[in-house]
């Protein structure tokens, strides 16, 4: 724990980043389960705009004003990382390999939170806290490395650019909620970009009709409400109460809470190096929790 911070604070934060990871953590199964029926540009950014009329909703009923055009390009770069980044490549990428791959893939997200926090969020996590962070990481990396033979795919790059577009948006939204707070900032940064993929997503509409089953629409909407929105919601409000390096250790649970949801879900298969790479993964969570990291005022 830095010097100055408090505890409470800290302790709010992490239990509202685990709130955050449980709701992302079946994002990728629920992708799987949609684009298999619907057109990719379709559920990538349709479900941003199922966000965008909550997000209106939930503004207009709370009566909050507008922060000011000076938050604008801030806001715009969180759009650019998790309403546009992360949905467009992660479901791109889905179209070819299993959620499970993704999962694994996706879980470098906290080191890179953690790089971007450390230029955007004035944030200066200790050597402890680094050496469990790539501890973990290349756990990951070696897991995925393992079960792609050796060989990564378009499918892998696709994935990593959703990495590097997630984690500069987590960081500089969880930046932002400290003067906005989380609901704020998600929402408006939703209500902005909404103008911009209204376009994409009617051209979807129209060259690929939508006609899916129940539980395709039951997913885009699942990722529309909860994904996209009241997870996004309890996260920054994570990031913001307990540091963006800190909190995003969190989300290193979650490639093996979506290996999970993978199974019950679609069916795919977790291996026994899963399970032990699991084990690997929680105890660099543990130690990178009590690691120093101090915080800029």
């Amino acid at each position: 724990m830095g010097p100055g911070a408090d505890p409470g604070r800290e302790a709010r934060g992490l239990g509202l980043g685990l709130l955050g990871v449980l709701g992302f953590s079946l994002t990728l199964p629920m992708t799987r389960r949609a684009v298999s029926e619907l057109d990719p540009i379709f559920v990538g950014l349709g479900r941003s705009m199922i966000s965008a009329a909550l997000g209106t909703l939930v503004l207009l009923w709370r009566r909050d004003p507008f922060p000011g055009r000076a938050y604008v390009p801030r806001l715009l770069v969180v759009a650019l990382g998790v309403v546009v980044g992360f949905p467009l490549f992660s479901t791109l990428a889905l179209r070819h390999v299993p959620a499970v791959h993704g999962a694994v893939v996706i879980g470098i997200l906290p080191l890179g939170t953690a790089l971007f926090a450390t230029l955007r969020a004035h944030e200066r996590p200790s050597a402890g806290f680094w050496a469990a962070s790539l501890a973990g990481t290349a756990t990951i990396a070696a897991f995925v490395l393992r079960e792609s033979g050796l060989r990564p795919t378009s499918a892998d790059l696709l994935l990593l650019a959703a990495v590097a577009t997630c984690s500069l948006g987590y960081a500089e939204g969880g930046r932002l909620s400290r003067e906005l707070g989380g609901l704020r900032v998600i929402s408006w940064a939703l209500v902005l970009s909404s103008p911009f993929l209204a376009i994409p997503v009617a051209l979807s509409a129209w060259n690929h009709p939508p006609h899916a089953s129940a539980g395709a629409w039951a997913a885009l909407a699942y990722m529309g409400i909860v994904s996209m929105y009241l997870a996004f919601w309890a996260w920054y409000e994570g990031l913001a109460q307990g540091g963006v390096a800190r909190v995003s250790q969190m989300q290193l649970l979650q490639p093996f809470l979506t290996l999970a949801a993978s199974w019950l879900i679609l069916g795919e298969r977790i291996s026994g190096w899963t399970l032990a790479a699991a084990l690997i993964v929680v105890a660099t969570v543990a130690i990178g929790r009590r690691a120093p990291i101090r915080r800029h005022p």
